[in-house]
């Protein structure tokens, strides 16, 4: 279910000119997303408030982006996410996350 999309820009540079390192880095994110105990439906949503929390603009837009098209991940479903980065991390990243979720809701 997972698709092989990494967030950094620097990451088509790596898989075109280190293939070995590319191939190293997608054996992490397999060994990292398992849905094993925890389902990657819930480490998606884990993800996206990791990068809620570090307001990370871009990563958080592909993670949203990433869940709803993936697992059709509701708006309530991430507001969720975004009351614990609220409650964690603070209203700046909060309100930037619900700001980015607005716009992608609004397409």
């Amino acid at each position: 279910m997972k698709e092989e999309i990494f967030f950094g820009e620097g990451m088509a540079m790596v898989k075109k000119d280190y293939p070995d390192l590319y191939k190293a880095i997608v054996g992490l994110n397999e060994a990292a997303y398992t849905g094993k105990v925890i389902d990657y439906k819930t480490q998606k949503l884990i993800a996206l408030g990791i990068n809620a929390s570090a307001s990370d603009d871009r990563a958080i837009r592909k993670q949203m982006m990433s869940a709803i098209k993936e697992f059709g991940v509701s708006k309530d479903e991430i507001v969720d996410v975004l009351r614990v980065v609220l409650l964690t991390s603070g209203m700046p990243p909060f309100t930037k996350s619900m700001k980015i979720l607005n716009e992608l809701m609004e397409k």
